[in-house]
């Protein structure tokens, strides 16, 4: 058989060719697309920067589990992409927005990130954005969910994967008023996240014709609710809605019941995750209704993912924890797919391309830089309908993405054309 001929022979009789061509003016010199520049990947390495609550309030529904997901991610799409390595780095924020600022610049700045991703703690996501958006680099929030962050303070490098208050308080809420539940009082966590959790929640309610009876805001991070839990208490109201998550959360809902609440007005959840449940107990989180992104038990896909992640810390992953998956993921499909990592032709390989793995459902992002997907009303089973380690929920219902999440027409995100 005749030996091959060897690319380098071959690619330069073809670079022969052109130039002759080139010179007789049989074509027109042409600029090389961004994958053939020779800046393909900046700095010849795509590093990705996890900054999340790695020993706060907000640990058990991103931190050290937000971690693991983005390490299945990069082990899922084969650790290098065209063909340049891909690295992580990780650090906590301690819910603080200048430490997070701080470590954001660092990274852009001395440590070349590419990406910066997670930021739950909406004070911190917004910090950060400004600076990523100052730096050229690109933030993906998959773990904060103030409305502004896609609205009034939307950047062109960022994108909200997971969910937001408009979403948890439209879902969370509107079927329970619906179903009888009139009267409402928010006890809301005293920041960012919370007042858009409650000041969403109290729209719904309104819309709905329902009544806000009152709302008592708590110091974040807080321990003792009991005063909290009386006004409630005290304030007849129908729902008591918690705008709050993590431990905070937590301790709400055990205190609520050891108060008598729970005999008398249904415990609302505004943003409520597996662990959540799984630290409180069925007994005590029994009957609870709340809006949820993402379940391990609903399908081939997200048991596969959910499992592997299982095997390592021992629980099975939060909405947010399978958003940060899968943001990441697509975040280095989109950076193959583009054949450069530079931030403005990845954010619209992203717009422009289908998303779908263990987490989003034919999702699309949208121009504001929210992920479109489906949002589901879950109940939190007794424990004589849990058959099965962290058996904890029924879908009630699917509710997708252009109904749970607020119309473009509505938008303050000045991305937006209207």
């Amino acid at each position: 058989m005749p030996r091959p001929i060897p690319n380098a022979v071959r690619n330069g009789a073809r670079t022969a060719l052109l130039a002759s061509a080139l010179s007789c003016g049989l074509v027109q010199a042409q600029s090389p697309p961004s994958s053939q520049t020779g800046d393909v990947i900046s700095d010849g390495i795509v590093r990705i920067g996890v900054l999340t609550d790695l020993s706060g309030a907000y640990s058990g529904n991103v931190g050290p589990g937000s971690v693991l997901a983005t390490k299945l991610a990069i082990e899922d799409f084969g650790g290098k992409v065209l063909g340049k390595p891909i690295e992580m780095v990780s650090a906590d924020h301690l819910n603080k927005a200048d430490v997070a600022a701080s470590r954001a610049r660092e990274w852009m700045d001395r440590d070349k990130v590419d990406v910066i991703t997670e930021l739950g703690n909406s004070a911190v996501a917004l910090a950060v954005m400004g600076i990523a958006q100052e730096k050229g680099r690109m933030t993906m929030v998959t773990g904060a969910g103030a409305t502004s962050i896609t609205g009034e303070n939307c950047t062109a490098n960022n994108v909200q994967w997971v969910y937001d208050t408009y979403a948890l308080a439209k879902v969370g809420t509107v079927p329970l008023v619906e179903a009888g539940a009139r009267k409402w009082y928010f006890i809301t966590a005293d920041y960012a996240f919370g007042h858009s959790l409650e000041n969403d929640g109290m729209r719904f309610v309104k819309d709905s014709r329902g009544s806000v009876a009152g709302s008592s805001r708590y110091p974040f991070p807080g321990n003792d609710f009991a005063s909290y839990l009386l006004s409630a208490q005290a304030s007849k109201a129908d729902a008591v809605a918690f705008a709050s998550a993590g431990a905070d959360l937590q301790n709400e809902i055990k205190q609520a019941r050891e108060f008598g609440l729970a005999d008398r007005q249904k415990l609302v959840a505004m943003l409520m995750s597996i662990t959540d449940v799984h630290g409180v107990g069925l007994q005590a989180a029994q009957r609870m209704t709340f809006a949820e992104t993402f379940y391990w038990d609903m399908d081939d896909e997200t048991r596969a993912f959910s499992q592997r992640f299982f095997k390592v810390l021992g629980k099975m992953p939060t909405a947010l924890q399978a958003g940060q998956y899968s943001a990441v993921l697509n975040y280095l499909r989109a950076v193959e797919k583009s054949g450069t990592d530079k931030v403005d032709v990845v954010m619209k390989t992203l717009r422009d391309m289908p998303i779908h793995d263990a987490y989003a459902r034919h999702a699309r992002l949208r121009e504001d830089g929210k992920l479109m997907h489906d949002t589901y009303v879950v109940e939190v089973k007794s424990p004589e309908e849990s058959k099965k380690a962290w058996d904890y929920y029924k879908i009630i219902k699917t509710v997708p993405g252009d109904q749970a999440f607020m119309p473009l027409s509505e938008s303050r995100c000045k991305l937006v054309k209207q």
